[in-house]
């Protein structure tokens, strides 16, 4: 199987199944992918955010923080996408509802859009909210990784 079958198969669907030491390569790469990605925002996002008040309405560093904050997005979308596909392989080899591998997908989201709803609506939304997500969000994850990366004694 050359390699870029293998991505294909991987990612792209979710039929078939992977072993524990596939699942956590892959996984470990795909979230090598999202925080180098979110360690970029993290120094672009103060440009993102702007004034049409005040100043120029638009500059280079403006321009580039929103592009980025765009494909940003998009590659995050993408990083779910293919992280549901290869925990769906990974499920279904351990005798589990492939549609287990959705959760992380959803709480991931919903944890991202609270973090992103509570400064712009506080203090109606109590940050005792958004630890909650983060809660269910390290919950989720220890779970999967205990289950799908062969942790657990079977």
């Amino acid at each position: 199987m050359t390699e870029h079958s293998r991505v294909f198969f991987l990612f792209r669907s979710d039929a078939g199944e992977i072993d524990a030491a596939t699942w956590r390569q892959w996984t470990l790469l795909l979230a090598g992918i999202f925080a180098a990605l979110a360690i970029g925002w993290i120094f672009l996002e103060p440009y993102a955010d702007h004034d049409l008040t005040s100043g120029l309405w638009m500059t280079a560093g403006i321009l580039a923080a929103n592009l980025y904050r765009l494909l940003f997005g998009l590659a995050i979308l993408l990083i779910l996408i293919s992280h549901y596909n290869l925990s769906a392989k990974r499920w279904r080899d351990i005798g589990r509802p492939p549609a287990l591998a959705g959760l992380l997908p959803l709480v991931a989201a919903l944890c991202a859009a609270v973090h992103w709803l509570e400064p712009r609506v506080s203090p109606a939304l109590p940050h005792a909210v958004t630890l909650a997500a983060d809660a269910a969000l390290a919950a989720v994850v220890v779970w999967n990784v205990v289950e799908l990366g062969g942790l657990r004694r079977r």
